[in-house]
């Protein structure tokens, strides 16, 4: 089996290249929707969502930095393109989303898409021993849970 100079089999690598540029356009699709409700969230709870949508937004921001930094680390190209982003998106694209909780669903069923596509990279990542993959998957999948949980808990639903 040949290995690239991170001791990763290259073929595998490759793979998990194409897997973390979905998990690096769902991230971008996931950062805009998030831009669009901090934007345009109305009503009674306008201060503290806004205030939350845009901490919510700057630290995507960062992971999406930290996915196409991953890719390039182990030898891919990230996507760079909103054409890329929306051909392979998989998250809901809200629209014009002002009600705060809409706002929060959207939130709530996008993080839930965006674990199922990391806990599949973490599986991957385990199969060929990619532990920096693994750790930055382990880590988003912690962080993600948590804000589920929270956001649940601002709606009054139980998991």
């Amino acid at each position: 089996m040949k290995t690239n100079i991170l001791g990763l089999p290259i073929k595998e690598t490759e793979l998990l290249v194409l897997e973390l540029n979905i998990l690096l356009s769902n991230f971008q699709v996931y950062y805009q929707n998030l831009r669009g409700i901090h934007w345009n969230i109305r009503g009674k709870r306008f201060f503290d969502l806004h205030v939350k949508f845009e901490e919510l937004y700057t630290d995507a921001q960062i992971k999406i930095d930290l996915i196409a930094e991953r890719v390039l680390t182990i030898g891919g190209t990230p996507l760079h393109t909103f054409e890329d982003y929306i051909k392979n998106n998989q998250i809901v694209v809200g629209k014009n989303i002002s009600n705060d909780e809409k706002a929060v669903h959207l939130i709530v069923t996008s993080l839930s898409h965006l674990l199922k596509i990391e806990r599949e990279i973490l599986s991957k990542a385990a199969a060929i021993n990619d532990e920096g993959t693994n750790s930055m998957m382990s880590d988003l999948i912690a962080e993600q849970e948590k804000t589920i949980w929270m956001m649940r808990a601002w709606l009054e639903e139980s998991l």
